[in-house]
């Protein structure tokens, strides 16, 4: 593999070069230097076979110490720190997902029916419907026109978006080996609790007997469930989903009497399905009647009035916990919205960090959460990136945006010396991808740092990518107070 190492400083352009100027890292010294080729020639070693691509420099952009920078690599989920970026830059961070129900027509006083047309307007939330986590609800949108008066629903349910077809596919970029599983959902304006389904069962009464659902989610799945399976004798578990074609599943298996429940989760293949679903138990909580219920009908944007809408949390509150997860289906939708449609969104967000990298951008982005293995990105380009964002109005902040160490996909990163908040920082993991991006905080400003692997030897990599994390950060400080002292700045509206 070429190696450059860069000790001399290379001066690039910086956007607010005052602002920068406090955030620079002034030098590794001689003996991290001499550390980072002792630790390269040791990961070489543990990595045979395999591409790196490593960029570490300062927030005005130099390269202090690298290994192939220009080496286009697959960047796996680090591509989610550009999606949050390109979709800040677009929306703004306190902007908000809406799903709508919209209608044109009257209320019957005496019948509490609508009379007219209605549908549901989706903007492809990825926190609607989530069990466990803080989001909005169609269960609301259903009490909201109760509140109005509203007793009787006729018709199919139609769908629209204002994000092009309300409908959701996986994605042709990615992997066919990827579909069916619960990080590669359909994507698309249909999304609700992440495009996927939780299921409960516990055993029949006696052996023979089929298993019992006990709880589902979303609410209204457990009428897509169909039971084929069997109670036997112990504590074993056999459990499968299998996906029909109405767009439900079926239980398959066994499972042992001994047992007190088993948990299951499934890719809702069919989200339009779900909706209808989850749309039907909404409405019945909440006492209005759908009747000659069908659908859904997909329909485009025309004017109406808005007869109930529920919101999301900000966009730079979803936006850290998609990073801090790595939700694939999350940075997909979050670049959709910003992008105006279904279509444009990869071209818009290569454009984007090249305007923001500038001439040495060396970039092909052709989605959102970097699931696609046909993503392409050099470490330099990242490091830039990472260096020159913070650096426009309103972005200061831009790096606690990124999942701290010890949390989330950067639980291993902690102990010793590395205390929670000194880095703030994005993985990426593939089949022979593995990847880490972002800032780590010292005492004379942020270094930023782009690690970038394509190999066989996954595992060996991403231990040596922590070590280097370690090594450069013995000295580490909180990031946030670092950002106040070199930067300034408020900090990005992070409510729920």
């Amino acid at each position: 593999m070429r190696r450059l190492l860069h000790r001399t400083l290379m001066v690039l352009l910086c956007f607010s070069c005052g602002a920068a100027s406090g955030a620079v890292a002034q030098e590794l010294s001689q003996r991290e230097l001499a550390e980072l080729e002792v630790w390269f020639r040791r990961t070489s070693e543990r990595t045979p076979g395999g591409q790196w691509g490593i960029s570490i420099g300062t927030m005005d952009g130099r390269l202090l110490w690298s290994v192939s920078p220009e080496l286009e690599l697959v960047p796996a989920s680090t591509t989610k720190l550009f999606t949050t970026g390109f979709s800040r830059t677009r929306m703004g961070g306190g902007a908000r997902f809406t799903t709508r129900v919209v209608g044109s027509g009257r209320l019957d006083g005496g019948s509490g029916k609508w009379i007219g047309t209605w549908a549901l307007e989706l903007g492809g939330d990825p926190t609607l419907e989530r069990a466990g986590r803080a989001g909005p609800t169609l269960r609301e949108l259903a009490r909201q026109l109760a509140e109005r008066g509203v007793r009787v629903l006729d018709g199919p349910l139609a769908v629209t978006s204002r994000t092009g077809p309300a409908a959701s596919r996986y994605p042709t970029v990615w992997s066919p080996d990827y579909e069916g599983q619960l990080y590669a959902p359909p994507v698309g304006p249909v999304a609700l609790h992440e495009n996927t389904v939780s299921l409960t069962f516990r055993p029949g009464r006696e052996a023979g007997a089929p298993p019992q659902l006990v709880s589902a989610y979303p609410d209204g799945v457990s009428r897509m469930v169909r039971i084929a399976a069997t109670t036997v004798g112990g504590r074993g578990r056999r459990l499968s989903l299998r996906a029909d074609p109405d767009g439900g599943w079926t239980l398959r298996g066994s499972i042992g009497a001994d047992r007190r429940t088993a948990g299951l989760s499934a890719v809702a293949h069919d989200p339009s399905q779900l909706l209808v679903a989850t749309w039907a138990a909404a409405l019945e909580r909440a006492g209005i009647r759908w009747v000659n219920l069908g659908g859904p009908v997909m329909m485009a944007p025309r004017p109406a009035a808005i007869l109930a809408q529920v919101a999301s949390a900000s966009l730079d509150s979803i936006a850290t916990e998609i990073n801090r997860r790595s939700v694939n289906i999350g940075a997909e939708l979050m670049l959709q919205w910003a992008a105006g449609n279904q279509l444009t969104g990869p071209g818009l967000l290569t454009q984007h960090v090249r305007q923001v990298v500038g001439p040495a951008a060396r970039v092909h982005l052709v989605d959102g959460s970097g699931l696609s293995a046909f993503n392409r990105m050099s470490s330099r380009t990242q490091m830039l990136y990472l260096a020159r964002y913070p650096q426009l109005p309103g972005n200061q902040r831009f790096p606690l945006l990124l999942p701290a160490n010890g949390t989330g996909t950067l639980r291993r990163l902690r102990g010793g010396a590395m205390t929670r908040g000194v880095v703030h920082a994005k993985t990426g993991t593939l089949d022979e991808v593995a990847t880490l991006a972002g800032y780590l905080a010292r005492p004379d400003g942020l270094l930023v740092m782009s690690l970038m692997y394509n190999g066989r030897r996954i595992g060996a990599a991403r231990a040596a990518e922590w070590e280097v994390f370690r090594l450069l950060g013995a000295e580490a400080v909180d990031l946030g107070v670092a950002l106040d002292t070199h930067m300034g700045g408020t900090s990005p509206a992070n409510d729920r």
